[in-house]
């Protein structure tokens, strides 16, 4: 049996799963109100509260299953799964570094605080102006689409007011990207200003980071230096200096 609550701007839904769930439970209940919370938003919010008394899918609940996470796939920003079966648990971290937005899950006693990690963000963009022509991008957290839109707007009113384009990117705090929706918006971002781009400097301490730094370097047909954690302040002279 599936029961389906969908908060008052429909954009995130709890589904409640208990019984055996069949698929007509997919096809009357839990397919119509995914497409309707679609039908207002890009894309939903989803927990699965999983209760003790839930036996699993029949075959034909398994295929609508499969059939719901191919054709809406990039209609997910967040699912977390509250859940005190080893089995289900199990399932889902399989299942979750293949999907396509960041998933969590947490014990059935938990589902207050998997509720908050819903609403909350868990991340942030922040666009500094470092004075003259430079700029600092601190990346904070996981980041999810609608950041990156609001940290265009924010770069753009920044860069309306200068002559030309250096930029700081503090990745200190940076924890990765939630899902591929966000990363392509990273790369959306870049790509619409790398031809204002003079110099960069990148600091953290991971050695991807490093790596992407210099993978930057022969693409952006711009300056660019690598600087640990340590080092932020002589970033910011770097980057100012010439």
């Amino acid at each position: 049996m599936i029961t389906v609550h969908t908060d008052s701007e429909g954009a995130q839904i709890e589904v409640e799963l208990s019984g055996e769930v069949t698929s007509k439970d997919y096809s009357e209940t839990l397919v119509p109100a995914i497409e309707a919370a679609l039908a207002d938003h890009d894309a939903v919010r989803m927990l699965a509260i999983v209760q003790p008394e839930f036996q699993g899918y029949d075959l034909g609940a398994a295929w609508a299953d499969t059939k719901l996470g191919l054709s809406h796939w990039r209609g997910f920003d967040r699912i977390a799964v509250a859940a005190d079966q080893g089995w289900v648990r199990s399932g889902v971290h399989l299942a979750a570094p293949i999907l396509p937005c960041p998933v969590q899950v947490f014990d059935l006693a938990e589902l207050e605080a998997a509720r908050r990690w819903m609403r909350e963000s868990l991340g942030a963009i922040h666009v500094t102006d470092l004075g003259g022509p430079c700029v600092q991008i601190s990346l904070m957290g996981k980041l999810d689409p609608d950041q990156y839109k609001q940290a265009e707007r924010d770069l753009d009113a920044v860069l309306s007011t200068k002559d030309g384009f250096r930029l700081l990117i503090d990745l200190r705090e940076f924890d990765g990207w939630q899902g591929l929706t966000a990363l392509a918006a990273h790369f959306r971002l870049a790509r619409g200003h790398i031809g204002l781009l003079d110099r960069a400097a990148i600091v953290g301490d991971k050695a991807w980071q490093h790596i992407a730094q210099r993978v930057a370097s022969h693409v952006l047909g711009a300056r660019t230096q690598f600087f640990p954690s340590e080092e932020f302040e002589s970033a910011k002279a770097w980057l100012a200096a010439g």
